[in-house]
This record gives structure tokens, sequence and C-alpha cells, in this order.
């Protein structure tokens, strides 16, 4: 575990800035001694307004699930160490690092032009992701209420929406989510990644503990929104055994479907999660990387459609028998609806008030 003499960044998962490969230059800190060393100051949250001209984006990915994804919010506060979405950041100039958990960047005016998109002529229904880069419920949605906004939306014109989050904030937009849900408009997948608290605490700063999300499961099936378990990123060597613990949790609090997929390090996140992995568990450190690389043809880092998210060889089977067998036992007669594509209302001017 961590040495405590040594500088971390509590409550942050991302313990260092990575640089950002579109840019020449990179800030430091200049010591008298003339040896330059990253510039690491206690990092604080910043939130700036961005006005975009479109907010439904395509996705391209033949091995995702939804044609369409929108994302209210860029960088996301939870810090979780191994999102592949930290990537993106270096698009806005910032790192995927520190910067990706602290400077954050919020589109207030999604609602407004989610619904131009719906009224569009060239509109036709497709099930949209919420969200498909950062999550929609992070701590700055308590505040700005973009999200609520979008479901609003949604649920005035009748369409179909998918979410993935770990934030019991969800829970605030019961009403939205039972009005969606009775025509079969939502299906909402709650992230759980570890039931061990301290694996969480370090992997996951500022996310809900996992006794949370299990409420939350709970509430969303007491009330009628259809919702399964998103047991990802399955990391061999830190959580991969808590497979069927976590699936029997979640069936047990009324999930009704499980999803998994395995962490890859695309990018920079090689560079971020080994340095939180050696500092918080040296131990672990060469069987869970090389335990990784397995996973991925002999690398950490995998574009590769189809393997990327489920591994491939002796130890990603490993982990997919386990997955299936749980599923099978604690899902049995289970299953999500289908999204219901015949409900959408189209029509009319653009109306919303923001």
């Amino acid at each position: 575990m961590i040495d405590r003499e040594e500088e971390y960044f509590k409550g942050r998962g991302a313990q260092v800035q990575s640089g950002n490969r579109f840019l020449e230059q990179r800030l430091v800190a200049e010591h008298v001694e003339g040896i330059d060393e990253p510039l690491l100051l206690s990092p604080k949250t910043e939130v700036r307004i961005e006005h975009p001209k479109t907010i439904v984006n395509p996705i391209t990915s033949p091995d995702l699930g939804l044609s369409f994804s929108l994302n209210p919010y860029q960088g996301c506060e939870h810090g979780c160490i191994y999102c592949y979405a930290r990537n993106s950041h270096e698009y806005y100039g910032y790192t995927a690092g520190l910067d990706f958990e602290t400077q954050l960047m919020a589109k207030p005016n999604a609602p407004r032009l989610l619904e131009a998109k719906l009224l569009s002529k060239a509109w036709k229904v497709s099930p949209i992701s919420l969200s498909g880069n950062t999550d929609c419920y992070q701590p700055l949605e308590k505040e700005m209420k973009i999200t609520r906004g979008i479901l609003k939306v949604l649920a005035r014109y009748r369409h179909p929406v998918g979410i993935i989050s770990k934030n019991s904030l969800i829970l605030r937009d019961l009403d939205l989510l039972q009005d969606l849900g009775s025509d079969n408009l939502v299906q909402v997948y709650i992230s759980i990644t570890t039931l061990d608290e301290s694996l969480r605490r370090a992997m996951e700063p500022r996310t809900a503990s996992a006794v949370k999300r299990l409420k939350t499961i709970e509430a969303l099936s007491k009330a009628g929104v259809p919702v399964a378990v998103m047991n990802a990123p399955i990391i061999p060597g830190l959580n991969h055994h808590e497979i069927p613990q976590i699936l029997k949790a979640a069936a047990d609090h009324g999930a009704r479907g499980a999803g998994m997929t395995v962490v890859r390090l695309n990018g920079k996140l090689e560079e971020i999660f080994s340095d939180w992995l050696q500092k918080n568990y040296p131990d672990r450190f060469q069987k869970v990387m090389h335990q990784i690389a397995e996973l991925h043809g002999g690398k950490v880092q995998d574009n590769q459609f189809g393997r990327r998210m489920k591994g491939e060889g002796v130890l990603a089977e490993s982990i997919h028998q386990l997955f299936r067998h749980a599923r099978k036992k604690y899902f049995q007669g289970r299953n999500m609806p289908e999204f219901n594509l015949k409900a959408f209302r189209k029509g009319g001017n653009l109306s919303f008030d923001f």
C-alpha cells in the first residue's frame, strides 16, 4: 500500500499529470537546482461552460450496443482510475490524468439541442446512450441538473434511452424514470466494480459505495424501472474473483440482467493506471499488469474490436466462464425488456423551457 510520507492526492484517482500528446509544451516546476519536475499542486475542481452546436453523436464502434450517445459533461469528478474516457480529455487541451477529474466541462444547452434533434425531419427513432463517455450523474449534476433536463425532453417525446451510472443521484429523477419505464423507454445499468470498500475508495474515489449502488438498484427495481448491473471493468488480480458475489448481490436487490467488460489501458491510461497500481498495490503490480496484457494479445493497450472489451485467451475464458455461471445461477428467468420504438411522438415546435 501507499507510503504515507509520499505525496498522494487523497480523493483523486490519478496521481499524475500524464501530459498531452497534442501539446508541444508541458507545465513543470523549475527548481533552483535547475531540475524540472512535473508541476503537481493540490488539484481543485474547475467547471467550464460549453455551448456545442450538436449534442447527439453517432456510435461507430461495432462492439457497442446502441447507435447514438449524448454526453452532458466532459471530464468526470468520480476519478475512476481505469476510465477509458480519460484519453478523450486530451482533445480539449487537458491531460488524461488529474485534469480529467478536476477540469470539467458542462453543456447546459444539451436539452434544447436534443429537442431540436428529435424534431428534425431526418431523425429516426433509435435508443440514445446517456452517457457514452462520462457519468451523467457525476457530482456536478446535482447542481447543474442537465441530465434531468435531458430526461424531460425524452419523456415528452417518448424517446428510448439507455443510462449507465455509478451514482445514487439517479434516484432524484425517479419520477421521470418511472414515466419512461412505463412504456419500456429506458434501461438503466448500475456499474459495480467491487464490493471491497477499501478497493473502491482507492480505485473510484468519488463514487457511491457499493452498498449505495445496491440500494439504488433496489429502489429502481421496486419503482418498476428496468435495471441491470454492469460488472465492469474486470481487472484480473484486483476484482475478478468478486464476479459471483457482485452478481448475487445485484440479483438479490432486484437487478434484471448483468453485463461485463474487461479492463484495457489505451493511450495514457497505461501510465496513469500503472502509477496508481504501484502506489496502492505494489505487491500485485507485476501480476496485475501481466494478466491485463494476457487478455489483450500481450499488450495492455488494445484497439481490436471484439477483443478490446472481452479479452481473449485462457485467462479471458476463465473470467467469462465465471461470469456466465454466476449469471445463469442468479439471473435465471430474468431479462431486460426491449426498447419500445413505437411510442415516439414527433412533431410540434421547439418548446423546451430551460
